[in-house]
């Protein structure tokens, strides 16, 4: 294998490309002098998801190719000459999975699959594989190490526990080399309402109340952009092939906790009330992720750099300057 040193002049697909976090590791591609070919999902319109948002001299510097990355075939096409694969594609809305699980299976565990078996074939230089705080369920001890048991406490959380087994089977069995990384909650401008943040900022936009499921969870909120260079460490520090790494910042806070800060950053002051609709059932509910960032620090020189209030803030203004793209009279799942 390659020594991997440097993102200059490298050949990288990034699978996801389109989404919240794969579209702010594109850009930090850009930056950083890589060959990069974006993979987005195929849809009838062409459309390039958050890509988007890029400068024109950014998006003018990616191929973009439309695929699936349940279709083996396509993948293994897709990836012949790259030496590093970003694999971000996913289904990652927690409450969907409660409708459609076998969707999840189909995406997150075949998709994956299809990534290792290519590069297994095609003699990929590293794969990044991208995991999330999720499997972790409630802490059971706090922080998060990586060695913390793995609970499936949702069809989302259990599908991307067999996509990580996945791909710590093709290290262990075939030596593809894979590194694991573990996001815990990522936020920032492009992020859907799907998400609590963009949730709260955009109804308090155009609501009088603001409404949500449960208050209490504890979350580890980390900006996007340290997110995406953890992803860019992971591709670039020597000798972590087979390792699992946690992405987060070490502190966490309550859902309500949030709420009440947003609204003081934007200087308002509403009703916080709690909808049956948006509660997860009870034992899926995560109660408290934070995380030991430790390893990452240790093995390739990663900590966040944003703080809270600069992240929050950014996320705010984002959500003003796109109020069309937020429904906030709507629950969507």
């Amino acid at each position: 294998m390659a020594e991997i040193n440097s993102m200059t002049g490298r050949k990288v697909l990034v699978t996801g490309a389109g989404g919240f976090i794969g579209s702010h590791l594109t850009e930090a591609l850009v930056g950083a002098g890589a060959e990069i070919t974006a993979m987005v999902h195929y849809n009838s319109g062409s459309l390039i998801g958050n890509l988007a948002f890029l400068e024109r001299r950014a998006r003018d510097q990616i191929r973009v190719v439309h695929g699936n990355i349940e279709d083996g075939d396509f993948m293994m096409h897709v990836m012949k000459g790259q030496e590093i694969v970003f694999h971000l594609a996913a289904l990652i809305a927690i409450p969907y999975s409660y409708v459609s699980p076998r969707s999840y299976l189909r995406t997150n565990v075949e998709g994956t699959l299809n990534v290792l078996e290519a590069a297994r074939h095609l003699g990929t230089a590293r794969v990044i594989h991208t995991s999330t705080s999720e499997v972790y369920g409630t802490a059971l001890r706090t922080p998060i190490d990586e060695g913390h048991p793995l609970q499936g406490q949702s069809p989302y959380s259990a599908s991307k526990i067999g996509a990580d087994k996945i791909a710590e089977s093709y290290h262990r069995s075939f030596g593809t080399p894979v590194v694991t990384v573990r996001p815990f909650n990522t936020f920032g401008p492009r992020q859907s309402a799907r998400a609590f943040i963009p949730t709260i900022i955009s109804q308090a936009l155009v609501r009088d109340e603001i409404r949500l499921g449960s208050l209490t969870p504890e979350r580890d909120m980390t900006f996007v952009t340290d997110t995406a260079s953890g992803f860019i460490a992971a591709a670039t520090a020597p000798d972590i092939e087979g390792l699992t790494l946690n992405l987060g910042t070490g502190e966490t806070h309550s859902v309500g906790w949030f709420a009440v800060r947003l609204l003081n950053l934007m200087g308002m002051d509403k009703p916080i009330v709690q909808e049956p609709q948006r509660m997860r059932p009870e034992l899926s509910e995560v109660r408290k992720l934070v995380s030991d960032n430790s390893l990452a620090r240790k093995v390739m020189g990663w900590s966040p750099k944003v703080t809270l209030d600069d992240g929050l803030l950014q996320a705010i203004a984002f959500v003003e300057a796109n109020r069309d793209l937020f429904r906030a009279d709507e629950y969507i799942r």
